[in-house]
């Protein structure tokens, strides 16, 4: 079973949709969480990530994985196939 996948964004940041093309590539399912502009909801997702108030934030199975350059260094290290479970 695939892990759950959430992704807060804004939508025309660059940097969240470079996070969600990868996702996309490996055919990973993933929430999406867009809170332009929500200071509650942004508030809420700083709360979650240890503070971490810029976008894209991505959690894995309710854990913090990080930013974009989070999670494009997990893939540079080939460690995040094996964190979304993915059969290379």
């Amino acid at each position: 079973m695939a892990p759950t996948v959430e992704i807060y964004t804004w939508r025309t940041c660059p940097f969240c949709l470079r996070a969600k093309a990868l996702l996309d590539r490996k055919g990973v399912a993933y929430q999406e969480h867009a809170i332009d502009g929500d200071e509650t909801a942004r508030a809420e997702m700083a709360q979650r990530a240890g503070g971490r108030r810029t976008v894209p934030q991505i959690f894995v199975e309710g854990h913090h994985l990080g930013g974009c350059d989070d999670l494009y260094g997990l893939e540079r290290a080939g460690r995040l196939d094996a964190l979304l479970q993915i059969n290379p």
